[in-house]
C-alpha cells in the first residue's frame, strides 16, 4: 500500500451518479495542488442500485443498508482511511455505518455546518432544502440546532410540487428543468427570514447551477462543495478545510 494509504479517501457515491461525479470534480479543484501528486488519494465506489432512501424511510421500501455496507467494505478493502458519502439521506442510516466502518465517515451536515461558519453565518434562522426523508429524519434540524441555527424548511406543498420534482427531473439528467422550482424555494426561505440557505440534497445544486442562482440574493451553502472542503481537511491532517471563497460553486 502506498505510505499515504491511510489518508486515501473512499466516496460511497452512485447516490445519485451525477451528484457523486460532482462531488469528484469538486474534490478535486478544492483541493490546492500544483501538480497531480498533491492531489488526494481517491477511490469511488458509485453504485446506482442502492435501493431509494426517501421511500426506504417513508414508505416501506427496500432497506438500502446492506447495498451501503456492501460499498463501504469494498472501499475498506481498497485501502481507504475515511469515507465521504455525497447522499445526505444516506445518513439516516450514519450510525450503523460508522458501527460496520471501522474508519471514520465524514458527516455532510457536520461539513455543511463548517460552511455555514465559513460564509459568516452566526446562529440564527437559516433554510433547508432536502429530500422529504432528510427533512422527516430531521438530519439538518437536529443536529444544526444543537449549533444554534434553527432551520426553516419548505412547506409541504413546497415539496410536493417544487423541490421533489426538481429533484427528480436532475436524477433524470433533466438538469435545467429544475431550477426556476428550486429557486422558488430559495426565495420563499429567504422572504421567510432565512439568512442562509443549505442545499441538503447532493441534486439540488446541480440544479441550482444550471440558473442564475448568483440573483437568488441569499448565502447558498452546497453540500457537495461542504462535503469536498471536509474531505481534504481530512486528507490534510487538518482540523477545518483551508478557508476557500464560498462563491465557488453555489456554497
Amino acid at each position: 500500500m502506498d505510505k499515504r494509504g491511510e489518508r486515501m479517501l473512499g466516496v460511497l457515491g452512485g447516490m445519485g451518479p451525477l451528484a457523486s461525479a460532482q462531488f469528484m470534480a469538486r474534490l478535486t479543484l478544492l483541493t490546492p495542488a500544483e501538480r497531480d501528486q498533491d492531489h488526494i488519494p481517491a477511490v469511488l465506489w458509485s453504485d446506482p442500485r442502492v435501493p431509494n432512501r426517501t421511500q426506504a424511510k417513508l414508505a416501506g421500501g427496500d432497506d438500502p443498508l446492506p447495498w451501503l455496507l456492501r460499498g463501504i467494505a469494498g472501499l475498506r478493502q481498497a485501502g481507504c482511511g475515511a469515507i465521504a458519502i455525497p447522499c445526505n439521506t444516506a445518513h439516516g442510516w450514519y450510525d450503523e455505518m460508522v458501527a460496520a466502518a471501522g474508519c471514520p465517515i465524514l458527516h455532510i451536515v457536520d461539513a455543511a455546518a463548517a460552511d455555514l461558519r465559513r460564509a459568516a453565518i452566526p446562529p440564527g434562522l437559516i433554510g433547508v432544502m432536502g429530500t422529504a426523508a432528510t427533512l422527516d429524519m430531521r438530519l439538518y434540524q437536529e443536529r444544526l440546532g444543537r449549533l444554534g441555527w434553527d432551520c426553516l424548511i419548505p412547506s409541504e406543498g413546497e415539496m410536493q410540487r417544487l423541490v421533489s420534482p426538481a429533484i427528480a427531473s436532475v436524477k433524470a439528467n433533466h438538469v435545467a428543468e429544475a431550477y426556476t422550482s428550486l429557486a422558488e424555494v430559495v426565495g420563499s426561505l429567504a422572504q421567510r427570514g432565512a439568512r442562509a440557505v443549505v442545499l441538503g440534497c447532493t441534486e439540488i445544486p446541480l440544479g441550482i447551477q444550471a440558473g442564475p442562482w448568483q440573483a437568488l440574493g441569499v448565502t447558498l451553502i452546497d453540500t457537495i462543495d461542504a462535503l469536498a472542503r471536509a474531505s481534504v481537511a481530512w486528507a490534510r491532517g487538518e482540523d477545518s478545510g483551508p478557508v476557500i471563497d464560498v462563491t465557488a460553486g453555489a456554497g
